[in-house]
């Protein structure tokens, strides 16, 4: 009796099972219904213009059934060649599978999936399929991968802007309908990102250097124009990259500044009124200070400068000076100013994972905290918190929080956020922000630190940096390890750019940044200001009222002798194509570039009147 019960059990178990097999395979992709359900598609990212740096597509894995490929040195040579695969990896891997199921590639384009079927369809590669997949394609390739990040099997954000917008890229689920994620525009422009990668990489590679990073930012708005993190990595094959590839340094690492911080170290004194612009101290190769206890602190300088006020600590980057003016104020007023500057905080940029860098509390400082503060060590910050504090600088006092995304747009074309410039506060007077700016600009003349960012007919503020990485394992500054920065304001008086440049452990002739970093700074600037057409020195610019007082245009006339058309508008020629007694041809628009016969020829009834315009 039981096993019959059993056996009708089982045997309408089996028929529900099969009912639902069969209205899947007969039903479900039959009607709006079934395609809402399956159908679902990730919202792309795009630059500032509209190209496309990261899309949704179709993609496929491919699979391979044991029990029917027949030959399987031959069926691994030939996927190994179709999909640039190992043939002697795969031949193992079919061999010593487990299971008889087995992914061969997973997540191959169009071109191989093409490539797989023709070689299918001519009865080869028996036991290989196709299991169609959504996947993420990243049209630019590499180009800002660690910022833009990438997705995992699943189609999920990960890491970078894919992981921190995931659900607005998601796709929204249960709207009875096929499902769209939002777009999302970034504030980068893809052509000033390709120029700062291989200037960035070109650094790189000079210096030996383990990675390097730069930033151009707009301090007006805070848009981040173009963000260059290296060792890069390609998101479409994520499997042969590395860790260390992948890391959004300017968010995640936090260092060292070094002397680059001594304009925000100054600021801040300047600001406490600690020191004032006649304020002057002796240097004559380091600082010293015997403390109450017998202590005695020393700290090094490059070299003997004499007299220096807070343009010469800027201008030759001088510890010495640095150290000295720190001693004008207390410990909580000056860490109070920096913190203001958003060192020790996050600045929200809106990447994932970011460092908020550290601050010491001043009950922890020792007798020599603030002095070696103050030339940016016994401190971190990430580069974030860098260029963000420079837009207090750029923008007289007023400092603005970076972003990367400017939009979130609905699949509908409907904007759904806008992300506006932030003024976050006031951190200095305008008025010591300029003298801040003015000291930088003397930091890339001839005798400056800064002088090798120079470019020639656009004045620009600088200031460089060279900070000892500390060893954890020794507790101590490393002798041969460093990071070299330098950090520009383009132009000086009314910064359109910040342009930042780290390199992290180079090897090569030098470690100084006045040295390696600050020529990468003045080829960003050379490329980048003729981009976003920043007016040079050498370009006359025309100030007026904003208003024209045009003349109107005179019709040409062609007499006997053909007269120099050179600069005339198109407009003023077409009364010469009713004449019959010659034949015009205009090819272009604008105005005259060249023209057939030349000035002063006779000119005869049927001659033809030839004229390029531009």
């Amino acid at each position: 009796m039981r096993l019959t019960v059993f056996m009708i059990l089982l045997s309408v178990s089996t028929l529900l099972v099969l009912a639902q097999y069969a209205k899947i395979m007969l039903f479900s992709f039959n009607g709006a219904d079934a395609t809402a359900r399956t159908f679902a598609e990730r919202g792309p990212i795009l630059d500032r213009n509209g190209k496309i740096l990261a899309l949704q597509t179709r993609l496929g894995n491919v699979t391979l059934w044991r029990p029917e490929v027949d030959n399987p040195a031959a069926t691994a040579r030939m996927l190994g060649e179709l999909l640039s695969l190992d043939a002697v990896e795969l031949e193992a891997r079919i061999r010593s599978s487990a299971s008889d199921f087995i992914y061969v590639k997973k997540r191959v384009d169009q071109s191989e999936i093409a490539a797989v079927e023709a070689a299918r369809s001519k009865g080869e590669l028996r036991g290989a399929g196709i299991e169609p997949v959504m996947g993420r394609i990243y049209p630019e390739k590499s180009l800002a991968g660690p910022l833009i990040g990438f997705v995992g099997d699943d189609n999920s954000g990960l890491a970078g802007l894919e992981y921190e917008y995931k659900d607005e890229l998601s796709p929204q689920k249960g709207t009875g309908s096929p499902a769209y994620g939002d777009q999302l525009i970034l504030t980068i422009d893809a052509n000033a990102q390709h120029v700062l990668e291989e200037i960035t990489r070109g650094s790189m590679e000079e210096n030996q250097a383990e990675a390097a990073m730069s930033i151009v930012l707009d301090p007006r708005n805070g848009e981040v124009l173009a963000y260059a993190s290296l060792p890069d990595f390609d998101p479409n094959d994520i499997r042969s990259s590395t860790e260390l590839s992948r890391l959004d340094r300017a968010s995640v690492w936090p260092y060292e500044p070094g002397s680059v911080f001594k304009v925000f170290s100054m600021a801040s004194l300047m600001e406490l009124e600690g020191i004032d612009e006649h304020s002057t101290f002796t240097c004559d190769g380091s600082y010293e200070k015997t403390t109450p206890s017998g202590e005695r602190i020393v700290i090094k300088c490059l070299g003997a400068h004499g007299t220096v006020g807070p343009l010469e600590i800027i201008k030759y980057s001088c510890n010495a000076g640095a150290a000295y003016a720190s001693d004008t104020v207390d410990n909580e007023n000056f860490a109070a100013m920096l913190r203001s500057f958003g060192f020790g905080e996050k600045t929200g940029i809106g990447l994932p994972g970011e460092t908020p860098g550290f601050i010491n509390r001043t009950e922890r400082w020792s007798l020599r905290s603030k002095q070696t503060i103050a030339i940016g060590q016994e401190l971190s910050v990430s580069a974030w918190q860098m260029v963000q504090a420079m837009t207090a600088i750029a923008n007289d006092g007023i400092m603005v929080r970076p972003h990367v995304v400017s939009r979130i747009v609905g699949p509908d074309g409907t904007l759904k956020k806008t992300v506006e410039a932030e003024a976050i506060r006031r951190v200095i007077s305008s008025d010591n922000a300029r003298k801040m700016r003015a000291y930088m600009a003397e930091a890339a003349s001839e005798a400056g630190t800064g002088r090798r960012a120079s470019v020639g007919d656009i004045q620009i503020a600088v200031k460089t940096g060279t900070a000892q990485i500390f060893d954890s394992d020794k507790k101590a500054y490393s002798a041969k390890d460093f990071v070299a920065s330098c950090i520009a304001l383009v132009p000086a008086d009314k910064p359109r750019l910040i342009i930042y440049h780290v390199i992290v452990r180079p090897k090569g002739d030098s470690y100084l940044g006045g040295r390696i970093a600050a020529p990468p700074v003045r080829e960003a600037a050379e490329a980048l200001v003729d981009y976003f057409g920043i007016p040079r020195g050498r370009n006359e610019v025309a100030v007026h009222a904003g208003t024209l007082s045009i003349s109107p245009s005179t019709p040409v006339a062609i007499g006997d002798i053909m007269p120099d058309l050179t600069g005339v508008a198109k407009k003023s020629l077409l009364p010469l194509l009713s004449r019959e007694d010659l034949r015009l041809e205009i090819i272009g628009d604008g105005w005259v570039k060249t023209q057939t016969p030349a000035p002063g020829t006779v000119i005869n009834r049927g001659d033809t009147i030839h004229l390029e315009l531009e």
